[in-house]
């Protein structure tokens, strides 16, 4: 819509420049019309007239309501606003719509598309055909639980995996085993995606003749600290899209086959990458594993189990859970104070301060921080902060501790949520930057997040 209005207002300031030359034209016509010692009566030009050429286009060929219209718009102009200041006063303070941060915020973030990649994307025009509409979707609105699990499969022909964390993949692997039920697995993230079609043929546990399961193939689940969700990590959308036609392209052919005690094809792990060359790689699978929890003869997953919610997912995977209080309540403020801070009043004594009193720094990555900052914020990314090991030498000290050494002003950290900021505070005052106690260092409690909902309500929200 942006892009359209832009376009539009250009078009009004081509317009109104011709009608000002149109103007200046009509005024010459009319004198060396008087000068003649007479006005032309308005009337259309035949083919047949004569040509003078002291005669203005204004007065032949033009049609009565299209003349009458410029002519009316040019009595306006005087009291018309420059087209010029009209676009400034108009123009808005972010790129991109406040919805659209919100709906392509997870691509947004990434660095191979960035802002300046979504407002190419928004610029651009794609012609699609339309959607087959002849498909009923029946929503089941409860949240997957080992309790619900087994009684929401037991309907299904064939599973589709679409989650995006190690807890639900291995419940619905494990109930997939138990039902006899072949799962077609994908993931995505960033550029990447991988899918794998398990448990297929879906032979009883401790045969071995049946596909390998999740827990065959991953039989530990990630660290939790290296899982990064797509709202964290970003997604681009057509790696979605990929991953999903593939996941249907192995569901027809599962659904259409018939049943067998023996894989049609080996298993494998499919490995897509968007920005590499070639994009697919294939990696074959090893079959069902001999001491798999779940689909071995030493198996101890079992639908008892899964329905008496004796087995926690979350549990297995591990979870990080962050503390609720890493930093004292004096090492925080609110991002309405802080707002007040920027004002030059302290929140805290009401006292009046200079301005630039203090540094604000930034740890969002580098993509987030050209989307939509606070003014004046300084960006040290997250992941720099976090790659700094201990107190440094000064030989050996990276830039980013370098540059905030060079002034005693008071720090105040932000992120986008409220989270990393704590870690960063912590880890500046291990660092020495809070110079034995006597530097303020502190975060915005709640991040960006907070600064939108009670500062700048305009702020992007991506």
């Amino acid at each position: 819509m942006t892009s359209v209005i832009s376009a539009l207002r250009k078009q009004i300031a081509t317009c109104e420049a011709t009608l000002k030359d149109l103007r200046q034209q009509l005024a010459e016509a009319e004198h060396n019309q008087r000068e003649q010692g007479k006005i032309v009566p308005q009337k259309r030009r035949l083919a047949t007239d004569p040509v003078n050429p002291m005669d203005h286009d204004m007065n032949f060929g033009v049609p009565d309501q299209f003349r009458d219209e410029i002519f009316s718009i040019l009595q306006q102009e005087q009291t018309a606003p420059d087209a010029a200041s009209t676009v400034a006063e108009d123009a808005p303070k972010w790129p991109l719509e406040k919805n659209e941060y919100k709906r392509y915020g997870r691509q947004l973030i990434m660095p191979e598309i960035g802002l300046k990649g979504q407002l190419r994307l928004k610029d651009a025009r794609v012609l699609i055909t339309r959607l087959n509409p002849n498909v009923t979707l029946v929503p089941h609105t409860s949240r997957l639980s080992p309790e619900t699990a087994v009684s929401t499969f037991k309907q299904y022909d064939l599973v589709l995996d679409c989650t995006d964390t190690p807890a639900s993949r291995y419940l619905i692997s494990d109930t997939c085993v138990l039902l006899g039920k072949t799962l077609v697995s994908a993931s995505a993230l960033r550029i990447d995606g991988q899918m794998m079609v398990l448990n297929n043929p879906p032979l009883p546990a401790g045969d071995p003749n049946g596909g390998p399961c999740y827990r065959c193939v991953f039989p530990k689940p990630p660290p939790p600290e290296s899982v990064v969700s797509c709202g964290d990590g970003g997604i681009l959308g057509p790696v979605v899209g990929v991953m999903g036609v593939l996941q249907a392209l192995e569901a027809i052919k599962v659904l259409t086959h018939k049943p067998t005690t023996t894989p049609a094809d080996p298993p494998s792990l499919l490995l897509f990458s968007a920005y590499s060359n070639p994009m697919f790689r294939s990696i074959r699978l090893r079959s069902r594993k001999a001491k798999c929890a779940a689909c071995s003869t030493h198996a101890t997953i079992s639908a008892e189990a899964l329905e008496s919610g004796s087995l926690d997912y979350v549990q297995f995977c591990g979870s990080l859970l962050p503390d609720n209080n890493p930093l004292a309540p004096e090492e925080r403020i609110s991002a309405k104070n802080y707002a007040q801070l920027r004002s030059g009043v302290n929140p805290f004594t009401g006292t009046v301060s200079k301005k630039e009193s203090h540094l604000l720094v930034d740890v969002r990555e580098k993509v987030q921080f050209e989307l939509c900052n606070i003014d004046g914020s300084i960006n040290v990314p997250f992941s720099t902060v976090s790659a700094t090991r201990g107190p440094t030498s000064a030989v050996e000290e990276k830039d980013w501790t370098k540059m905030l050494r060079q002034s005693e002003k008071p720090i105040f950290v932000v992120c986008r949520l409220g989270n990393d900021s704590q870690v960063t505070v912590k880890k500046m005052k291990e660092l020495g930057l809070d110079a034995g106690g006597k530097r303020y260092i502190g975060d915005i409690k709640g991040g960006l997040q907070a600064w939108r909902s009670t500062v700048d309500t305009e702020f992007p929200d991506y």
